[in-house]
């Protein structure tokens, strides 16, 4: 995810995130068709083809992943209006100094809540 993050600056990246039993195993990069520095929208054909890759390897939907190049660290106000996976987390990354940064949360109509997550590389 990081290097997608980084390549896809200075717009918002975005994608998806497979796997089985709470443990990712697969990252979709996703093409944000807005190609907006504050916001995304996932290609339909790429999100369609990667839930079918999905299925195919018997995944789950473990998260929804993009960034926000210019902050803020938590979702943002269009999130909120937009998101349509109720239940997944969502996985925000921005920058932090010369550092980026992740952090998960569940995105409802009553807002939000950061949960924990562990990343190893």
């Amino acid at each position: 995810m990081r290097q997608h993050i980084l390549r896809e600056l200075p717009e918002e990246a975005c994608g998806i995130v497979g796997g089985r039993e709470g443990t990712s195993k697969t990252v979709f990069e996703i093409k944000n068709v807005l190609k907006s520095p504050v916001r995304f929208r996932m290609e339909p054909g790429e999100q369609v083809r990667a839930f079918l890759e999905m299925e195919r390897l018997g995944m789950d939907l473990l998260a929804i992943y993009h960034s926000h190049p210019r902050g803020p660290s938590e979702p943002s106000q269009t999130d909120l209006e937009e998101f349509t996976y109720p239940g997944t987390p969502y996985l925000i990354w921005y920058p932090e100094g010369e550092d980026w940064i992740c952090q998960a949360f569940l995105l409802s109509s009553n807002g939000t809540r950061k949960i924990p997550y562990l990343v190893v590389e």
